[in-house]
């Protein structure tokens, strides 16, 4: 069940950099480690409702209904052009400012908990992904996809917080210089909008 070949897979999902990967990357530049640490967590939880829709078969109703696929979808786009204005504002919450204090944990993780919740690829994504990987055995398929989802989400929240941290460390260098800062945090919004822009175009 959890093979070489599960693992080699999920590492270059996990790896591949995402929304959830630029937004710890923006908490670890703006705010440090800590900010960044929870960010990579609120982004892992984020993955729960997806892996559990997955589990149960719900996901599969996500990608038919075509108005609840959409509802979901939106709430997306509009959480992640929020974001991207957040990142131009100087308190915004992806802002790089040399004076800005941390939004604080359980802030941040929400979230980055809330940039995976309101994907709905996600749970289709997961669908897809884990049943090639399981063993076979009907009464034991709801077992291993949550065994399968738990490796996933573990490698996630190890692999972002690598990202993170190195962001973090790379901030004191960020912050003595003006024109680095506005360049980042321009480049954050721009990108943050263009993902708002191709999940507006997804379809179920």
């Amino acid at each position: 069940m959890i093979s070489a070949q599960f693992l080699l897979t999920a590492f270059v999902v996990v790896i591949a950099p995402g929304t959830g990967v630029l937004y710890t990357l923006a908490l670890g530049l703006g705010q440090g480690r800590r900010a960044a640490i929870a960010a990579a967590l609120g982004c892992t939880f984020g993955i729960v409702p997806h892996l559990a829709a997955a589990t149960l078969g719900l996901a599969a109703v996500l990608h038919t209904s075509a108005l609840l696929f959409n509802i979901v979808k939106f709430a997306g786009v509009a959480y992640l052009l929020y974001l991207a204005w957040g990142a131009l504002k100087e308190t915004g919450g992806l802002s790089i400012a040399p004076r800005r204090t941390s939004d604080g944990w359980a802030r941040i993780a929400t979230r980055g908990a809330l940039i995976n919740v309101l994907n709905p690829k996600l749970s289709i994504f997961f669908l897809a992904l884990l049943p090639p990987f399981l063993s076979g055995a009907p009464d034991r398929a709801a077992l291993e996809m949550a065994t399968l989802g738990a490796v996933f989400m573990a490698m996630t929240f190890g692999v972002f917080v690598v990202y993170g941290l190195f962001a973090a460390a790379m901030r004191r260098w960020i912050l003595g210089s003006e024109r680095v800062m506005t360049w980042l945090n321009r480049s954050f919004a721009a990108v943050f909008a263009g993902l708002a822009g191709r999940l507006a175009l997804e379809r179920a």
